[in-house]
C-alpha cells in the first residue's frame, strides 16, 4: 500500500520502502491523492510566521525544518511518478526508487536534527509548493523537468546559500554536516533527471536541445518562482549545459520584475 495516506511523518519514513516496493510492481497506472495526508498544519508561505536567525537555535531548527518539508515533498513526488508511470524503463523506475529512499534518509536527518535542537517537526506550518507544480496530466518528460532539474536543481542553489551562511554563524557542527551532505547528494539526484531527460528525449526521438526551452516555456507557469542565484558549478555537475544554464538565470531575472513586465 503506498504512504500517502499516512499523516505520521515517521511512518512515512519507515514505510517507504515498502511504498517503493509496491510501486515497482505495478502493471497499471496509481491514482493518487490530491494531496498527500499531513501532521503539521498546511499554510501558503505567505502566513507562515517571520523568521529568527541562523545565530539562534530556533533559526536554526525553523531552517532545517523548512528543508525537511521540502524533502518530504521531494519523496513523495519520487513515489508519485513511480505511481503514475508504471511503463516508464524498469531502469529508470528502480533508479528513481533509490532517489526516493535516498529522499527519505535527508527527510530523517532533518527531523532529528529539529529534536536535538529542542523542538520538533509541526513546531511552523509547511507549504506544498513542490507537490501542487505536478499534474496528474504531465508526460514523463514533464516530470522529470518540473521534479527533478526544475525543483531539486533550485535546491542546488539553495543549499549552496544555507551551507555560506551557516558557516557564518555559531550553528553546531552537525547542522553544517546535514546540509552538506543532503547538498552533495542532491547532485546525483538532479543529474539522474538531466541523464534520463536526454535518454527519455531519444527514445522518443525528440531533440532535447529544443524541447528543454520550449517545454520550460510551457510549464513555468505553475512553477515556484525561485530567485536565489544560480550555482553554475554545481549545476554543471548535476547534468546541466550552458545553454540551460542560460535559460534558468534569465527565467530567475524575469521573476524578479514586476508582474506587468514578466515574459508572456
Amino acid at each position: 500500500m503506498l504512504s500517502f495516506s499516512t499523516p505520521d511523518i515517521w511512518e512515512k519514513i519507515k514505510n517507504i520502502e515498502q511504498s517503493c516496493g509496491d510501486a515497482l510492481k505495478l502493471s497499471s497506472r496509481f491514482t493518487v491523492p490530491e494531496e498527500p495526508a499531513r501532521d503539521a498544519e498546511v499554510l501558503h508561505p505567505k502566513f507562515h510566521p517571520p523568521k529568527k536567525g541562523f545565530s539562534t537555535p530556533e533559526g536554526q531548527a525553523r531552517m532545517l525544518h523548512d528543508l525537511a518539508n521540502i524533502e518530504l515533498q521531494a519523496m513523495e513526488l519520487g513515489l508519485r511518478t513511480l505511481a503514475e508511470f508504471p511503463h516508464a524503463p524498469l531502469e529508470f523506475r528502480e533508479q528513481l526508487a533509490s532517489v526516493t529512499i535516498q529522499e527519505a534518509d535527508h527527510l530523517r536527518m532533518c527531523v532529528e536534527g529539529i529534536d536535538a535542537l529542542g523542538f520538533k517537526w509541526g513546531d511552523w506550518p509547511i507549504h506544498m509548493a513542490l507537490w501542487r507544480a505536478v499534474s496528474a496530466e504531465d508526460s514523463l518528460l514533464d516530470r522529470i523537468l518540473i521534479v527533478h532539474r526544475y525543483l531539486e536543481g533550485s535546491g542546488l542553489d539553495a543549499g549552496d546559500t544555507l551551507i555560506r551562511r551557516l558557516e557564518g554563524t555559531s550553528a553546531k557542527g552537525n547542522i553544517q554536516t546535514i546540509v552538506k551532505q543532503i547538498n552533495f547528494e542532491e547532485i546525483g539526484h538532479v543529474d539522474f533527471g538531466s541523464q534520463w531527460y536526454r535518454r527519455i528525449c531519444e527514445m522518443e526521438k525528440i531533440d532535447p536541445n529544443t524541447d528543454f526551452a520550449k517545454r520550460m516555456d510551457d510549464l513555468r507557469v505553475r512553477l515556484p518562482k525561485r530567485i536565489e542565484p544560480l550555482n553554475k558549478v554545481l549545476r554543471l555537475k548535476a547534468g546541466f549545459t550552458e545553454q540551460e544554464i542560460e535559460y534558468y538565470e534569465n527565467l530567475r531575472l524575469d521573476f524578479l520584475k514586476p508582474t506587468s513586465e514578466r515574459m508572456a
